[in-house]
């Protein structure tokens, strides 16, 4: 069975490796997990072609935000505490892959100030 490039797992990874759109990785430690959300994508009302699941994953220092299909997937690693890392890939390889990221972004916060 082919990797996925979207994400990977671990058994005993401690944080989390984000390769946002930005082309910078951030590493968040699963201590400071808070909570994930699973939500239909909000842009699919204007945009048919938008992917259609958004996941929200929530730390005590920044939001993390993939937009996709599949992404139970994703969801269910990081429940477990093993997903090793998230990216988003070309949309041409999505009819290839049961998961597709389309896109990562990442909101920080510290002290209070989102950066």
């Amino acid at each position: 069975m082919r990797d996925n490039p979207c994400y990977g797992s671990d058994l005993n990874v401690a944080s989390l490796n984000v390769f946002a759109d930005d082309e910078h990785s951030y590493f968040l430690p699963y201590a400071q997990l808070l909570y994930a959300e699973m939500i239909p994508n909000p842009a699919l009302e204007k945009n048919a072609d938008a992917p259609p699941e958004k996941l929200v994953i929530c730390f005590a220092t920044a939001e993390v935000t993939l937009l996709g299909s599949g992404l139970q997937a994703v969801a269910r690693k990081i429940q477990k505490c093993d997903l090793n890392f998230v990216k988003a890939v070309d949309r041409r390889f999505a009819a290839s892959l049961k998961t597709h990221v389309a896109a990562v972004t990442i909101t920080l916060t510290k002290e209070g100030h989102e950066h």
